[in-house]
């Protein structure tokens, strides 16, 4: 078929239309190549640094050296079940299936090649889950041995680029004649402490899916419709809402028992804004005592589930934004968190104070450290609509009040701590007195 431009009568002008259909991914597609533009700011983040699973990493030469184990863990699972044939033919029949849950083009032709990637990476992975649900019967394993490697090859599996589609993994493991369900192995080799989580992880489709469903999104306990909220324009940093309008952060309180801090690490994105209860006049002073937890009730506070800082937590969050930014678009719920974490960031201050409040625990070591990575983590990061925008903008009038930084300035200057509260008030009271002896005559001559 042939189009011309308007007006145009030389054939020079002619273009091709080679079709009329509107490119669209598989219905399956789930698994992604990072954009560029977001691999150029940490390339090493969404690399897998000692195996690699899938077909997207299969040919890099510096993880050839795991192949031979992964074979090794092939062939003890096939040893205990006989299968074979029945896993290769299984494969075999969903080849297009599998095919069509990655965007990126494959480049292995279909056959022999391509089912034996598939199943070595999948029994691998089932025979590792497997036996490190049975650690005590498998402490002598090669891998279980050694900690490091351990730790590095479980950080590998949670990389986009590095995903099987867990139907398969579910399936395969389903055939085995193991007792139990792939979820929840699955499930107790990322969150060893937890034993319930498996029953809330329906329709997961890859271990990094499987992290960002881990982090429950908040409740929409406000009038929002996260498809039609704009994302944050505009947010002021930590130090300046507490310094300036003193907002207190305050860390989401749990009981400090394993089972506690597992469930708080789960509540990361339930953000609260506490706003303080009404303020009659005759109360200003008393609002300014923020040493008495008396008083704190009637400061606006934001509630925040603590936020634990290491040397795995870029790598992580980057691959599970980097998911959203290619899958759900209009669901970033860990990319609005970042955001607004950006956003109340700017500098080694912010996450001084945040440690100081515990709302943040810094395992980098510095704190400079900590605001950089932070500050990385949006960039190239594009947002639809964000669930804090409420949040923000409720933040933004409560800085834009002059009650808030009046008494803030108050708090700052007379009342910040203990010693130099107690040197106002009673300078208050002497200056009353003093004013009062000097009145007493005129007031009292006539009695």
């Amino acid at each position: 078929m042939m189009s011309r431009f308007a007006g145009a009568t030389d054939s020079s002008h002619k273009i091709e239309i080679v079709s009329k259909e509107i490119i669209q991914w598989p219905g399956e597609c789930c698994i992604y190549r990072v954009p560029k533009r977001l691999s150029k700011v940490n390339e090493t983040a969404y690399t897998p640094n000692l195996i690699s699973i899938g077909p997207i990493h299969r040919g890099n030469p510096e993880l050839m050296d795991m192949k031979m184990l992964k074979q090794r863990y092939c062939d003890r699972f096939f040893d205990r079940t006989k299968k074979v044939k029945e896993f290769e033919r299984f494969i075999e029949e969903n080849e297009d299936k599998i095919r069509n849950c990655y965007a990126e083009e494959i480049t292995l032709p279909p056959g022999k090649e391509f089912v034996y990637m598939i199943l070595l990476d999948s029994i691998f992975i089932i025979e590792l889950f497997r036996m490190t649900a049975k650690r005590r019967e498998n402490e002598n394993d090669y891998i279980l041995s050694k900690p490091w490697l351990e730790e590095g090859i479980k950080y590998d599996l949670i990389l986009l680029e590095n995903q099987l589609p867990l139907f398969i993994l579910n399936e395969l493991y389903s055939q085995s004649g193991d007792n139990g369900c792939f979820m929840k192995l699955a499930c107790n080799y990322f969150f060893p402490t937890h034993k319930e989580v498996s029953t809330e992880m329906e329709g997961v489709k890859h271990f990094t899916d499987l992290h960002r469903t881990f982090y429950r999104p908040p409740p929409l306990d406000h009038p929002l419709d996260l498809k039609t909220d704009s994302p944050i324009e505009h947010l002021y940093s930590a130090t300046k809402l507490v310094d300036t309008a003193g907002l207190i952060f305050q860390k989401h309180k749990e009981n400090q028992s394993e089972e506690n801090q597992f469930r708080e690490k789960r509540l990361l994105l339930h953000i609260k804004l506490k706003k303080p209860s009404e303020i009659c006049p005759t109360s200003c002073l008393m609002h300014c005592f923020k040493n008495f937890s008396c008083f704190k009730r009637l400061r606006t506070r934001m509630v925040v589930p603590q936020f634990v800082v290491d040397d795995g937590t870029e790598e992580l969050f980057r691959n599970l934004m980097a998911l959203e930014q290619c899958h759900y678009p209009s669901e970033a719920y860990i990319c609005n968190y970042i955001v607004l974490l950006d956003y109340r960031i700017n500098s080694k201050e912010d996450v001084e104070l945040l440690v100081d409040k515990r709302v943040i625990v810094n395992s980098l070591g510095s704190n400079q450290a900590v605001a950089e990575m932070v500050n990385k983590l949006c960039l190239e990061i594009v947002e639809m609509y964000s669930c804090y925008r409420h949040i923000a903008d409720d933040l933004n009038k409560h800085y834009d009040s002059r009650w808030n930084k009046n008494m803030a300035s108050l708090r700052n200057v007379y009342f910040r701590d203990i010693w130099r509260g107690t040197a106002t008030v009673v300078g208050v009271l002497v200056l009353v007195i003093t004013i009062f002896n000097f009145l007493r005559p005129f007031v009292f001559k006539n009695t």
